[in-house]
């Protein structure tokens, strides 16, 4: 299937490694030229070798920026001109007890996972409808709507991404730009690869062991039973990504693994 991509120009945040890396990978695939970024740029300049050596010819390139951190955020955004799609997939994670999460916990979880997007996006916007074409989509997940009781500033945030996503696609009524957001489920990153790897340890029981028992006991209502993989989450935000899905606006999409009984 022709997604009609081609020389089209994105910009992913978070994409040095997991879901990120893989859609520029499809983006590139498709005959994007895509924008990659990262925390520092021996991290980038890694990713880029890998992406051109598994896309040949490809064009892409990279901005080193950490999403924590205000005054790196608006040097990035100095160096976007013409974007036509912006991935917003920057984020964190972290398992803590809830009487644990202190002030600078929500801030900084908050700052990187809901700002990013939010500033990116306020950026990013106006020259979109302005050419009329465009595409925004915000990697949320499905724990904005199960609130996991083990990361319950991580499910806020990814909360409030869903909040952000329905107010600017309000604002794109009779124009051929889109915002939607994409909820993941739970998926083999490699941070969620380190977190499963954890609990093994813990247990002194296998990898595999681990991921069992904790679709059994963390997320029993997952119909696939098993973590997605990254590629299985980039092929919606890349059909997202395109013309194709021009019909689709302010949706909360699931690539969740069949987790939310929620239509």
């Amino acid at each position: 299937m022709d997604l009609q991509l081609k020389g089209q120009t994105a910009f992913v945040s978070g994409s040095t490694l997991g879901i990120g890396f893989a859609v520029a990978k499809q983006l590139l695939q498709e005959g994007v030229k895509v924008i990659i970024n990262g925390r520092s740029p021996e991290r980038i300049n890694e990713a880029i070798e890998k992406l051109k050596a598994a896309v040949p010819g490809a064009e892409v390139s990279g901005i080193a920026a950490d999403f924590g951190k205000k005054e790196e955020v608006a040097r990035l955004i100095s160096q976007l001109q013409h974007i036509d799609i912006l991935i917003n997939n920057a984020g964190i994670f972290e398992p803590k007890p809830f009487t644990e999460i202190t002030d600078e916990d929500w801030f900084r979880f908050f700052e990187v996972n809901v700002m990013s997007g939010i500033r990116l996006s306020r950026a990013l916007l106006p020259g979109m409808l302005q050419r009329n074409k465009g595409r925004i989509i915000f990697i949320s997940s499905e724990s904005a709507v199960n609130i996991p009781e083990e990361m319950i500033h991580y499910g806020a945030t990814k909360t409030a991404q869903l909040a952000i996503t329905s107010g600017l696609a309000q604002l794109t009524k009779g124009t051929a730009v889109t915002v939607n957001a994409v909820l993941p489920g739970p998926t083999g990153s490699e941070g969620v690869g380190k977190f499963i790897r954890q609990l093994a340890v813990a247990q002194n029981i296998t990898p595999a062991q681990a991921e069992a028992d904790f679709f059994h006991t963390t997320r029993p209502a997952s119909l696939l039973r098993r973590l997605i993989t990254v590629d299985e989450i980039a092929s919606m935000i890349t059909y997202l990504s395109s013309p194709l899905a021009a019909a689709t606006n302010g949706a909360s999409v699931r690539a969740d693994g069949g987790i939310l009984k929620t239509l």
